[in-house]
Order: structure tokens, then C-alpha cells, then sequence
């Protein structure tokens, strides 16, 4: 299990405790967290579950793929540190993970 902090564009927080093995876009889904739409349910087939992940953890939630690049080209102000939040998977080495939302989704 692994304690999570989602931080919506306006600073509000949610930290929540997400289980191994599901998604980051997952555990705000199942912990009502504000910001993360999720319209394609975890498929990589849209940019509704668009994250900026902490700098610490950029290492820890490993590389996009060219799949998860190209929806993030339906995403607004993408960065150097987007994900889409439905291609991380949750283990304990994500403890601590801080992720941001964008104003908007895609």
C-alpha cells in the first residue's frame, strides 16, 4: 500500500492510502478524488487521468510509452513530467507520491 497525495490545480489535497497493484488514476477514482475524469476506465485511450508527477518520484513511475505520449497529444499544458495517471501502477516504492492536476483534462 502506498500513501498518495493528489493536489488539484487550486492547492486542495487529498492524501489516501491506494493498494498495490491498481493504478494511481484508480486510487483517485476509488478515494472520490476531484480532477482525475477517467472517461476510457484505465484503457490509454484518452488523457482524462492527466498527472504531473513530483520530480522526486519521476525515476519511480518509470517511462511513457509511445501509446500513452500519443493520447497525451489530446491533453492540455502537457509537460516534461506528465503521465497518464492510468499507466502507473502503485507499489510500495511509490510511498509518498505526489502528483498534481491540471486545470483541465483533455
Amino acid at each position: 500500500m502506498a500513501k498518495i497525495t493528489y493536489i488539484e490545480h487550486d492547492g486542495t489535497e487529498h492524501t489516501v492510502d491506494v493498494d498495490n497493484g491498481i493504478t494511481v488514476m484508480e486510487g483517485a477514482i476509488r478515494n472520490l478524488v476531484p480532477g482525475i475524469d477517467a472517461d476510457c476506465g484505465g484503457a490509454c485511450a484518452c488523457a482524462t487521468c492527466h498527472v504531473y508527477v513530483d520530480e522526486a518520484f519521476k525515476d519511480k513511475t518509470g517511462e511513457r510509452t509511445s501509446m500513452e505520449d500519443s493520447m497525451l497529444d489530446f491533453a492540455s499544458d502537457v509537460r516534461d513530467n506528465s503521465r497518464l495517471s492510468c499507466q502507473i501502477k502503485v507499489s510500495d516504492a511509490l510511498d509518498g507520491l505526489v502528483v498534481r492536476l491540471p486545470e483541465e483534462q483533455g
